[in-house]
């Protein structure tokens, strides 16, 4: 977070072409806040989009519609026009069955957006000496070491590496840990030592700056450095490096979040609207889970690093060092975040911690952006369709839904693709009703999603803008297959017979 065996690309890109958080081309800004062009707040709440637009249909959907259709307790948005935080809004409720409404002061579990602003406060401390880019971790390290192997004899574990995710650390992420479980020490971690730790040990399985491999271990990693090197706790390194410079206020790393902040806080939802046992999990892993924040805070974030890298503001980074920060170092990723859009200016980081899923967007071309933030496991699809509800109203170069025609499929035709077929196991349903075709399986959930024609054999989901099945005959002229293509992900059905 490329090419699976059929059973695991079924699973993986039919899920991801519906759900999977969009890195997003959008932009930044400066620090003061200006009020939006009048009703540009209603527009984009009245303009949620599909990734598709059938041509003469009119696709525009209220937000209110939304959050109870992906059952979306409470969202918090943040837009950021013109180099500037143009507005801010929260929507919706804390925690489903009560009254108390989200504001833009409520805060919400950042999960791995943590990431990108650790690696300032990372970054900030190469620039003051007590860090290397490009040297080996355990040089510094006093309290853990990275285990060496036949792995690290000669390419070593590197800051540069661990924030790009290229230092072949294992551990993709974390699960946290739920009210009433005992949180592990940082290095029990890191050394996966369980109990208390609930992941596995973190350590180096392939030859560091081979490969891109997102890995939240290796933010632990980098966590454990920071302290080692700074001799001060995380989160009061992050105070000091980061959140106090550039007035992030609503923003902590502290784990378990202060009492005092127990009744600003959103409380996180599974996908069936269910609270999370004791409203949220305790990230001890900070720098890759751990920052309660608000959208507001995180577009100051995003604004700093693009005001920096255009050479206007050094309150954390020198120009030169925020410009590394948007320097593509492995794959998609920069020192933090990841990188691309049309015209290759923008910065984004999604995050998924258990209840809680959201998004950054920014480009440093167009000077626009956004953060949004949920309280829920299903926010990664709503947060899509505000994201182009946005690009629509402000007219962002990307993220933007696709307009297509829908081709004219006689009756029969669509009847002898009525059936079931068969992805190396997992069944695939095609269904007729009402003179249109449905499909289900379990990875897109449990209702089915209506196909529309882009020719007589192939269709499109208009929830994903690069899903599309393909409808196969034999030499017979009988159906024998569909292939579903999301992307540059492929997989072939049988029809049963």
């Amino acid at each position: 977070m490329r090419v699976i065996e059929v059973s695991k690309s079924m699973r993986r890109f039919l899920f991801l072409s519906l759900a999977a958080i969009s890195l997003v081309t959008v932009a930044c800004a400066t620090v003061s806040q200006t009020p939006p062009e009048p009703d540009s707040i209603a527009r984009v709440e009245n303009g949620l989009l599909p990734s598709t637009i059938i041509k003469g249909e009119n696709a525009s959907m209220k937000l209110a519609d939304r959050m109870a259709f992906y059952n979306v307790p409470g969202v918090s948005i943040a837009v950021i026009n013109n180099g500037k935080l143009e507005w801010a809004k929260g929507y919706g409720v804390l925690e489903a069955g009560t009254t108390r409404p989200v504001t833009t002061e409520t805060r919400f579990q950042a999960a791995s957006i943590s990431k990108p602003v650790a690696a300032m406060a990372a970054l900030a401390l190469v620039e003051q000496g007590k860090l290397n880019l490009d040297e080996n971790v355990n040089l510094k390290l006093t309290s853990w070491h990275v285990p060496d192997n036949e792995f690290t004899r000669t390419e070593k574990v590197t800051i540069r590496r661990l924030l790009s995710h290229s230092a072949g650390l294992t551990v993709h992420g974390f699960p946290g840990y739920a009210a009433n479980e005992p949180v592990p020490a940082l290095t029990q971690i890191l050394d996966g030592q369980k109990p208390p730790a609930n992941t596995g040990p973190i350590r180096v399985d392939i030859l560091p700056g081979k490969q891109l491999r997102y890995s939240g271990g290796g933010y632990t990693v980098l966590q454990q450095l920071m302290i080692d090197v700074a001799g001060a706790p995380f989160p009061n390194l992050l105070q000091e490096l980061v959140l106090g410079k550039i007035g992030m206020t609503h923003s902590t790393y502290v784990q378990p979040l202060p009492k005092e902040l127990e009744t600003v806080a959103a409380s996180g939802h599974r996908s069936k609207g269910e609270t999370i046992k004791g409203r949220w999990h305790t990230y001890p892993e900070m720098a890759a889970a751990g920052l309660w924040t608000t959208p507001s805070d995180l577009a100051l974030f995003a604004i700093e690093l693009m005001e920096s890298a255009q050479g206007r503001s050094n309150r954390v980074l020198s120009p030169e060092m925020s410009r590394q920060m948007l320097t593509k170092q492995s794959g998609s990723y920069g020192l933090g975040v990841s990188l691309g859009g049309t015209d290759g200016t923008s910065f984004s980081h999604g995050g998924s911690n258990e209840g809680f899923t959201c998004i950054l967007v920014a480009d440093t071309g167009t000077r626009q952006g956004a953060v949004v933030m949920t309280n829920s496991d299903n926010g990664p699809p709503l947060f899509n369709e505000i994201l182009r509800s946005i690009s629509q109203e402000y007219n962002w170069k990307d993220n933007r839904a696709r307009e297509k025609t829908v081709a004219e499929v006689d009756a029969a035709t669509l009847v002898s693709y009525a059936g079931r077929y068969d992805a190396d196991g997992i069944p695939i349903s095609v269904t007729l009703k009402s003179g249109q075709l449905y499909i289900q399986a379990d990875p897109l959930g449990p209702t089915p999603a209506m196909l529309h024609p882009l020719a007589e054999d192939r269709f499109f989901l208009q929830e994903s803008d690069d899903f599309e099945v393909l409808f196969v005959k034999d030499k017979q002229g009988k159906v024998s297959e569909l292939q579903i293509q999301a992307g540059r992900d492929r997989a072939t059905a049988k029809r049963a017979k």
